[in-house]
């Protein structure tokens, strides 16, 4: 089968590897579809990250580089481990793409497997990944999903999760005023799950097809550009002076964080969501003289199920937030390339492995 692979920085190339072996307790999945995700451009330009580091393999995994990449995956089951018993042949699924040891809970009421000891990703650290044509899943980490929805929307259940968690960690509840900082794909679908849930949501952007798209896309009520408005000042207009109730750092830009903490009122939540690859300049004194509660946000935790019940019941429609769809051979050229270097003409980008569906 054919796999995208990360050797280094800059360095990713499609090999021919031999089909991965269904274990007991795993399932076995042909890949649909696989998002580009910001993550895999971080590794590309500035890795090894999450990926294993030069000479090193993973500890829960053992593998090191290279890895398959691809970690928002859809795809449909061809085959059953041993012990599997309530996934079948044909099921369409998306994968929690978690590596984790096997000693933790990660039971229907832990909040806190994501965040145990050498927790990583397939995809990144090992155990296959979406950019390749199959792929070998425990069954803990496969969710089944309706045939109602599309496979190529299911491949994007992975980011939404990231924003279902997010919105959870902010405590948003219906009526509140939210105001999203950056309208790339994750803050875009932090604004889904927050219109699902009845929240008034403002976004700061800077790209004229990312604003368009949010408000075309119905997951934003106001789209703001920062270098034409003061979004601090429109947010205080759209709430009668207060301020929003919560924010979300969606870009890892300094500018954005600074605009969110003017933007919020006294005792608002300010969760931060993006991976930031070096430290904040933040302003820790209006953090105090505002009272704001400050929250980071990694991933997903036994947030997948629900997740889903909102795509399966039509709460959130995925389609619009798809600008692309190339195959394997065009990964970097036709999807690292735009979303590097023209990332304000895209949202996400999908790739099929095995070039059907193209």
């Amino acid at each position: 089968m054919k796999a995208a692979r990360y050797y280094d920085r800059g360095d990713i190339r499609v090999d021919e590897l031999p089909e991965p072996e269904v274990l007991p307790g795993t399932v076995g999945i042909n890949v649909a579809w696989c998002g580009i995700c910001g993550t895999d451009l971080h590794e590309y330009l500035e890795g090894p990250i999450f990926a294993p580091g030069h000479g090193q393999t993973h500890p829960i995994s053992g593998e090191g580089l290279p890895v398959t990449l691809g970690h928002e995956f859809s795809g449909v089951v061809y085959a059953v481990g041993e012990g599997v018993e309530d996934l079948e042949v044909g099921q369409h699924v998306v994968v929690e793409p978690y590596i984790i040891r096997d000693d933790v809970d990660t039971g229907p009421d832990s909040r806190d497997y994501h965040l145990s000891p050498d927790m990583n990703f397939i995809g990144l650290a090992g155990r296959g990944g979406g950019l390749g044509e199959k792929v070998v899943v425990q069954r803990r980490w496969v969710h089944p999903i309706d045939n109602s929805v599309p496979l190529d929307q299911a491949a994007l259940i992975e980011p939404l999760s990231v924003g279902y968690h997010a919105v959870e960690r902010s405590g948003a509840k219906a009526g509140d005023v939210a105001l999203v900082g950056g309208a790339g794909p994750i803050g875009l679908l932090t604004a889904a799950v927050l219109k699902a849930q009845g929240v008034t949501v403002a976004i700061s952007e800077l790209s004229p097809l990312r604003r368009e798209k949010a408000l075309e896309a119905g997951v934003a009520d106001y789209a703001l550009d920062p270098s034409q408005v003061d979004v601090a000042e429109e947010v205080r207009k759209i709430t009668d002076g207060k301020g929003a109730d919560v924010a979300f750092e969606c870009s890892s830009v300094q500018a954005v964080l600074d605009t969110l903490m003017d933007a919020l009122r006294p005792t608002g939540v300010l969760v931060v969501v993006s991976i930031w690859g070096k430290r904040s300049d933040f302003d820790i004194h209006k953090l105090v003289m505002k009272e704001i509660d400050m929250r980071g946000t990694i991933a997903y935790v036994n947030s997948h199920p629900a997740t889903i019940e909102l795509v399966e019941s039509g709460k959130i429609d995925l389609s619009p937030f798809i600008t692309g769809k190339i195959g394997l051979e065009g990964l970097v050229d036709e999807g690292f390339d735009t979303l590097i270097n023209r990332n304000e003409t895209a949202v996400k980008i999908l790739v099929s492995p095995s070039g059907e569906g193209l």
